[in-house]
C-alpha cells in the first residue's frame, strides 16, 4: 500500500515492490527483504528501513504502548486509552477496532497489528494531531513476522497466555515462546502474575494480581452490578467502579489503572476516578438486550469462554457458539466441555466456517460435550439464535459468543453480512414488538 511520503522530494512511500517506481521510496522490511531487487529494477528512488522512517515521520518522541496476550488485549488497550483521555492526556489507539486518535475514529476494523509501514504512518498521524501516547495491540502473529521491528516501547503489557493460533505456531510450547520474546528485554513492563507462566527480564517490570502481592494489587472487590473493587500500589489505596461485568474484566480494568499509573504523573485517585468513563469495547460482553438479559462477546477460545461463563455462573445460561474453520481445531473439544460445564442449554451452530464443512466443525465441539440431553445442533446462525430466544425462561441468560462486533461470516472466500448484536435486535423486536 502507498502512503505519503516527504523525503528528498520524494512523494510516496510503499512495502510492496510491484507499486514501485521513480517516484517511490521502497521500505525494506523482515516481511519483504526478498523484493528487494525487484523494487530496484522497478527504478525505486531510495530504500528506506523502518528506524529511518522513524526520523522522516517524526514519531521517535512518541510514548509507545505495547499490549498482548490471548484474552483481554483489546478491552485493556481501549482502556488505556479511554482512561488517558479522561486524564486530558492526547492519545491514539491502534488495534482491532481500527485507529482512533484523541477520541475520534480514523479507520474502522482492521488487523490486529498491521505490517510496520501502517502503524508508522498512524503514528505520524497520531503525532500529527499532538498525541503523547500510542497505545497499539500486539498479536503473536506480529511478533513472530517482526511486524513490530524498530519499534521502542515505552511499555509492554501482558495480559495472560492460554491456547490460541496453534495452527500457525504448530504448539504452545511455540506460542509461549513467540510470546516471551516480546518481554526479553529491559523495556519498561506490567506482568500479569496471576496468569500461567511466561519468561520475560525481570528488569524494570512490575506486575499485577488479584491472587498474590504484586505492584498492584487488588485487595477486595464485588462483581454486582458492575465492578466495584480497591486496588494497591505499594502503600496507596484507592477504590474504583467500573461498569464492565465479569471477573476477567477485573484484571483487564487492573492493568489498565496499572499500566497508566506507571506512564504518567497523575496519582492512583485520580486513575481511579477516570475509570468510570470506560464503558467497554463492542462486542465484549455487550449488553444487547436487558429483558431478557442476552449478551454479546467475541469469546473464542476455551479459556475466553470460561472467563466469560464463570463470570456469570451463579446464573442459568443458554449459550450459543460455534468456532471458525481453517483455525486451530484441537481447541474445539474443550471448547465444548466448557460450554458443558455452565450451560443449562447450549446451541451449536456456524461462526465463520471458512473453506471447512459446518457441520464437521460443529461436531468436533460436540465431541467434548458429556451432558448432549440439552445440547441443540442448529447449523444456521440466525435461526439459533432465534431459536435460543425462544426458548429462554425467566431468569435464564443468553450469550452468544465467538463473533462479538464482528459485522459478516466468512464463508468460503465470501463475508455474508452477518452481526450477532443486529439479529438479536431483530428478534428481540419481532418477539416483543419493542
Amino acid at each position: 500500500m502507498k502512503y505519503t511520503l516527504n523525503y528528498k522530494n520524494i512523494p510516496f512511500i510503499t512495502d510492496n515492490s510491484a507499486e514501485c517506481d521513480a517516484k517511490c521510496a521502497f521500505l525494506l522490511t523482515e516481511q519483504n527483504k526478498n523484493y528487494l531487487e525487484d523494487a530496484k529494477s522497478r527504478g525505486a528512488a531510495a530504500i528506506i528501513s523502518p528506524a529511518i522512517l522513524q526520523d522522516i515521520y517524526g514519531v521517535r518522541d512518541l510514548k509507545i504502548v505495547g499490549v498482548t496476550g490471548t484474552n483481554g488485549k483489546t478491552t485493556t488497550a481501549a482502556a488505556i486509552y479511554s482512561i488517558l483521555l479522561d486524564l486530558e492526556e492526547k492519545a491514539a489507539f491502534q488495534g482491532t477496532r481500527g485507529l482512533l486518535i484523541n477520541d475520534e475514529r480514523i479507520e474502522g476494523k482492521t488487523h490486529t497489528t498491521p505490517p510496520i509501514l501502517k502503524t508508522l504512518y498512524n503514528m505520524a498521524l497520531a503525532k500529527r494531531a499532538g498525541a503523547k501516547y500510542f497505545v497499539m495491540e500486539v498479536s503473536s502473529h506480529a511478533i513472530a513476522q517482526k511486524r513490530i521491528e524498530s519499534l521502542k516501547f515505552a511499555l509492554k503489557l501482558f495480559t495472560n497466555i492460554t491456547q490460541d493460533h496453534l495452527d500457525y505456531h504448530g504448539s504452545f510450547e511455540e506460542y509461549w515462546r513467540v510470546k516471551s520474546s516480546f518481554f526479553s528485554d529491559d523495556t519498561l513492563k506490567l506482568i500479569n502474575k496471576d496468569a500461567k507462566k511466561i519468561d520475560f527480564n525481570t528488569k524494570n517490570a512490575y506486575t499485577y494480581a488479584l491472587d498474590v502481592p504484586a505492584s498492584f494489587n487488588i485487595v477486595a472487590y464485588s462483581l454486582n452490578d458492575g465492578l466495584t473493587a480497591a486496588i494497591k500500589h505499594f502503600e496507596t489505596q484507592e477504590e474504583f467502579f467500573s461498569p464492565l461485568y465479569g471477573f476477567f474484566n477485573l484484571y483487564n480494568i487492573t492493568a489498565a489503572m496499572g499500566a497508566v499509573k506507571l506512564l504518567t504523573d497523575h496519582s492512583l485517585k485520580e486513575i481511579a476516578q477516570a475509570v468510570e468513563s470506560f464503558g467497554g469495547v463492542s462486542g465484549r460482553m455487550e449488553v444487547v438486550s436487558e429483558r431478557p438479559l442476552v449478551i454479546v462477546d467475541f469469546a473464542h477460545t476455551p479459556d475466553g469462554m470460561d472467563k466469560v461463563l464463570d463470570s456469570l455462573k451463579e446464573k442459568k445460561l443458554s449459550v450459543v457458539f460455534g468456532a471458525g474453520g481453517n483455525r486451530d481445531r484441537s481447541k474445539r473439544v474443550h471448547m465444548g466441555r466448557v460450554a458443558n460445564r455452565y450451560g443449562k442449554k447450549i446451541y451449536l451452530t456456524n461462526d465463520n466456517p471458512r473453506d471447512e464443512v459446518p457441520i464437521q466443525i460443529i461436531e468436533d465441539i460436540y465431541a467434548g460435550i458429556e451432558k448432549k440431553e440439552n445440547v441443540r445442533i442448529i447449523p444456521d446462525r440466525y435461526t439459533a439464535i432465534k431459536t435460543a430466544i425462544d426458548e429462554l425462561e425467566e431468569e435464564e441468560i443468553l450469550l452468544v459468543l465467538g463473533k462479538g462486533d464482528e459485522t459478516y461470516m466468512e464463508i468460503g472466500s465470501e463475508k455474508i453480512p452477518f452481526d450477532d448484536r443486529e439479529v438479536v435486535r431483530s428478534v428481540i423486536k419481532e418477539k416483543f414488538n419493542r
